[in-house]
């Protein structure tokens, strides 16, 4: 059975980018795809590409403070701030490309920080937080957005169920995740009961002063990563950074729930849909733009801190065998 799930969330990563690929063949068939995009890259403004810089530095920087909050309920002081940051970059960098994202991220934060002392259990503790912490954010924005503006998902129409895309039922679910975060403040002010994972995992709620430094990190990752796309998108036709936001909430969310590699396809299909308004191959040029800045050049950074990290620890055993009588 184990070795059947091995397999399980692979293929339906497969599948669901093999889908989506062809969902996007079809929605540009005829086109002149490359010329017309690589046009389009090249018509963004330099500051433009600097300021998608600069959201992706916001954006890495709020992943490297999840890690350091869940540090902080587990009572870890002891680690410095360049080492989390590096170990979070590295994380998320192989993760956001790999997929299934819990699972490989359990594995390159366990090699880090198991060299700093933390067991197997405090680091499926703090991947676990993250992954909460990154959720909760989710849920915090998806609550005020679409109690803001409901009609919202009705830019999906067509595209998914009517009842799905109705204002009322987007009020409801917006309703709904704002009273959701309400009772996790208040059962962090309250102290409630620590919550049971699979019979061996306890999750505490946090402290008040945890709590609150979630309510501004996990939004602020999100917040970065969707200014990628924003300023990447022409001015022509820009719906405003509220609705790139909320796009992305929805196909980033869906992507990382298909456990396709990098949201390869998914991605870029369901945000196509929610921009009606922006030229489809302006819009595929500002998604190309996110994956340079938010997936490929960290993961090129990734791979060579990994390099160096496991050369690093050659050499230590090397040398410890060496030093042996």
């Amino acid at each position: 059975m184990r070795k059947l799930l091995e397999y399980f969330w692979p293929t339906v990563g497969l599948i669901a980018v093999v889908a989506s690929f062809f969902l996007l063949y079809r929605e540009f068939r005829g086109e002149s795809v490359g010329a017309e995009v690589w046009a389009n890259l090249r018509a963004i403004p330099t500051s433009h590409y600097l300021l998608a810089g600069v959201s992706t530095l916001v954006a890495y920087a709020a992943l490297a403070w999840y890690d350091r909050i869940a540090l902080l309920h587990l009572g870890v002081k002891h680690i410095n701030w360049l080492f989390i940051s590096v170990c979070s970059f590295t994380t998320y960098a192989l993760s956001h490309n790999i997929g299934a994202s819990v699972f490989s991220g359990a594995m390159v934060r366990y090699r880090a920080y198991s060299t700093k002392g933390l067991t197997a259990a405090q680091v499926a503790t703090l991947v676990v937080l993250c992954s909460y912490t990154f959720g909760f954010g989710n849920v915090l924005l998806a609550g005020l957005l679409l109690t803001y503006d409901p009609a919202l998902m009705q830019r999906l129409s067509g595209f998914l169920p009517d009842v799905l895309t109705n204002p009322h039922t987007a009020l409801g679910v917006g309703l709904a995740c704002l009273s959701f975060v309400v009772l996790y403040i208040i059962g962090s002010l309250m102290h409630f009961r620590a919550i049971h994972l699979f019979g061996r995992f306890e999750i505490l709620y946090p402290r008040p002063g945890i709590m609150l430094r979630q309510l501004f990190a996990a939004p602020l990752e999100l917040i970065g990563a969707a200014g990628i796309i924003y300023f990447a998108l022409p001015e022509q036709g820009n719906p405003g950074y509220l609705v790139v936001l909320g796009a992305f909430l929805l196909s980033f969310s869906a992507a990382l729930v298909s456990h396709a590699p990098g949201g390869l396809g998914i991605f870029e299909l369901l945000f196509i849909k929610i921009m009606p308004d922006v030229p489809r191959l302006k819009v595929l040029a500002a998604l190309l733009v996110w994956r340079l800045f938010y997936l490929i050049i960290p993961l090129l950074i990734a791979l060579v801190v990994v390099a160096l990290f496991e050369r690093k620890k050659l050499v230590e055993r090397w040398r410890g065998v060496g030093e042996q009588p």
